[in-house]
């Protein structure tokens, strides 16, 4: 299991959002290519990337950012979120050296464009579904609909894609602890390797994920945790080594 840092940019700079409120965010930093090299010193050895404002904007806002990051370490995968709507914009992270992409509010509103995209760069999809009492949000969490995410998650088992990165909202940016309950009810639901994302806050957190780790959780996103010191990324990543 991989411990991913997240780096959420909002304005060219790092922050982290409670809940995935604009208003609510926390500034960690504004060289986020400084950030990346902290937790690549730490021995990631996958970074989380997070257009907030693109998120809403419905198209790369920070996306010179995204891509000085990928210049900076060109062997490090890198996935990035936020306002990826159309086949133009992953072909520009793909050229940038972006590894993967993750579709989100457009996999929900139009799941016929994950198939498309997954046979247009194999490989290099993922697929973001965050979840509120099990029903998937959208638009920068702006929006809830009436669709359970384990349902859409069995929609896109054929279509190729590489993981699904699943979001607790509620447990998000607000260290109450990762929700491991849904997370496996997600890795049970497809075939699809699961990311978990949404309030981890310490090694125990960690713990509880490498314990179902074999349900098919191959990752977790670990953000607010590892900037106020309450996570260590090298401790974290030791502790999912020894456990597989």
């Amino acid at each position: 299991m991989l411990i991913i840092p997240a780096i959420d940019l909002k304005d060219g700079q790092c922050v982290r959002l409670r809940q995935g409120l604009m208003d609510d965010s926390t500034v960690f930093s504004d060289d986020p290519v400084a950030m990346a090299a902290r937790w690549v010193d730490a021995g990631c050895r996958r970074l989380h990337l997070v257009d907030l404002n693109g998120a809403f904007a419905g198209e790369p806002v920070n996306g010179e950012v995204v891509t000085a990051i990928a210049a900076a370490y060109p062997n490090l995968p890198i996935q990035i979120g936020g306002g990826i709507r159309n086949l133009e914009t992953i072909e520009h992270y793909v050229r940038a050296g972006v590894s993967y992409v993750i579709i989100g509010t457009k996999a929900v509103k139009e799941p016929a464009f994950v198939g498309e995209a997954c046979r247009a760069f194999p490989g290099k999809v993922i697929v973001g579904l965050d979840a509120r009492d099990g029903l998937v949000a959208t638009d920068g969490w702006a929006e809830v609909s009436e669709v359970r995410a384990t349902d859409l998650a069995r929609q896109f088992e054929s279509d190729g894609v590489s993981a699904i990165v699943y979001t607790d909202i509620a447990r998000d940016g607000m260290m109450q602890g990762v929700n491991v309950e849904a997370t496996v009810t997600m890795a049970r639901a497809s075939s699809i390797p699961v990311i978990a994302s949404g309030g981890i806050t310490d090694i125990e957190d960690i713990r509880a994920l490498t314990a179902v780790a074999d349900e098919g959780i191959c990752g977790a996103i670990t953000g607010r945790a590892i900037y106020e010191g309450t996570l260590d990324v090298a401790e974290a990543q030791r502790l999912c080594d020894g456990a597989a």
